[in-house]
């Protein structure tokens, strides 16, 4: 008598070869991690929301470590711009570096300048933004300019 011998069919994997139950579920799992990946690189393509002028010149004044920062919303005082910006560098080469860094993260997110002055000297450098314009200055120029009191109204106005 032949003896019949008990065979169980296994499915073939799609490079043709018949794989083991236990590899084609380590397949499958495999193949969900590589679609959840694709998925995610797709969502992180999408293109982000621009992030505000103001949030960005703020970012990289923190960034590199501008003392006394103030933001003046100056809407209503004038049509030149929104926001007015102030802060103060230790030295300055740590004046012209905040400026320059302030210049790079706003062209990294897409904003273009419309001029900066000062940094040769570096005691005081301007940077127009159109929405944004940043003073930033040596500590005894600020004090002697008094910004702030001019832009807020107070009787430095004079």
């Amino acid at each position: 008598m032949t003896a019949k011998r008990a065979t169980t069919r296994r499915k073939k994997d799609p490079e043709g070869t018949a794989a083991p139950p236990a590899k084609r579920a380590a397949k499958k799992t495999a193949t969900k991690k590589t679609a959840t990946k694709k998925t995610a690189t797709k969502q992180a393509a999408r293109p982000q929301a621009k992030p505000a002028l103001r949030d960005v010149v703020m970012h990289a004044l923190a960034d590199m470590k501008a003392v006394d920062v103030k933001a003046l919303d100056v809407r209503g005082l004038t049509d030149i711009t929104d926001t007015m910006v102030v802060a103060s560098g230790t030295s300055d080469r740590h004046v012209k570096s905040i400026a320059d860094r302030v210049l790079q993260r706003c062209k990294e997110a897409g904003f273009r300048p419309y001029g900066m002055e000062g940094e040769r000297d570096g005691e005081w450098v301007l940077l127009d933004l159109q929405d944004v314009v940043l003073h930033v200055m040596l500590p005894r120029v600020r004090q002697f300019y008094a910004l702030e009191k001019l832009w807020e109204g107070g009787s430095a106005a004079a």
